[in-house]
């Protein structure tokens, strides 16, 4: 089992780095209590999970003291653990709360979030000095899921590429991330042994092969995911939906999503969608 365990001070982004490691398909338990570590572990371990992510922060309060001792068992068991502390200057701690309205966990009484945070670092010192220290005083949220991925070498790849067809007469789809225009190009509908035929169908795809500009198209669209897929996916993006419209949906779109999926299917997971064919 892969476990990683995420510790820190409030606000300085325990909730964004889980979240990249659920996206990364780790499951994720918030807020365990320490108690429970050695038994989750066992149980989850033994039903398959094989990627573990917990985080565990200040509300566990002076149990914190026996976590080494845990952490060490859970290694010599053959857990392979990566502790990640997050902290910040408490300035930009002092600044994230009030931007976000939040109540410190150890707030209480008329204590100010300055004292909270003293209390908090005193009881998280024996995680502090166990883990890989990180300080994202400095660090925007998607810098920071970037970073976690990176320290425990995951892959930053999309792990879904959408291609969705649609006619323009019904709009553009509202979960497209990109659009690209197919209507330049010659219409099979004009043809009329290929006007109720699809783009998936031979006769139109014959016709559109041989067509100079739909080559270019086709050819253009794949350099240009070429080049960008990879930034998307540095963006922590874990898919992309690719939307390509001509006038109704059923030759031209069809046609190019089709022929790209053919593309990219080697290479990663692509889900094609076909908004304007009820059978699909």
């Amino acid at each position: 089992m892969r476990l990683a365990l995420i510790s820190g001070l409030s606000g300085s982004g325990k909730s964004i780095a889980l979240r990249a490691l659920e996206d990364s398909g780790f499951n994720c338990i918030d807020n365990l209590p320490l108690a429970l570590l050695a038994e989750t572990v066992r149980i989850l371990r033994d039903t398959g999970t094989t990627r573990l992510a917990l985080s565990i922060d200040a509300r566990s309060g002076s149990s914190l003291q026996a976590l080494p001792g845990y952490l060490d068992r859970l290694r010599a068991e053959g857990t392979d653990l990566r502790v990640i502390f997050l902290d910040a200057r408490d300035q930009t701690l002092v600044r994230r709360f009030a931007e976000t309205r939040r109540r410190h966990p150890l707030a209480g009484g008329d204590r100010t979030i300055e004292e909270c945070l003293r209390e908090e670092r005193s009881l998280l010192t024996p995680v502090a000095e166990y883990g890989h220290h990180v300080d994202t005083s400095e660090l925007t949220p998607i810098r920071l899921r970037d970073w976690i991925k990176k320290m425990l070498e995951l892959e930053t790849d999309l792990r879904t590429l959408v291609l969705e067809s649609f006619g323009y007469k019904g709009g553009v789809p509202l979960d497209s991330d990109l659009v690209f225009d197919a209507r330049c190009l010659p219409n099979p509908f004009y043809e009329p042994s290929l006007r109720a035929l699809t783009g998936r169908d031979a006769e139109v795809v014959r016709f559109l092969d041989a067509e100079p500009l739909a080559a270019a198209l086709k050819r253009d669209i794949a350099a240009f995911l070429e080049r960008w897929l990879p930034e998307y996916a540095r963006d922590n993006r874990n898919y992309i939906t690719v939307a390509i419209g001509c006038t109704g949906g059923r030759h031209r779109s069809v046609y190019l999503a089709e022929q790209l999926a053919a593309k990219y299917r080697p290479r990663m997971n692509v889900l094609v969608r076909h908004r304007e064919l009820p059978d699909t």
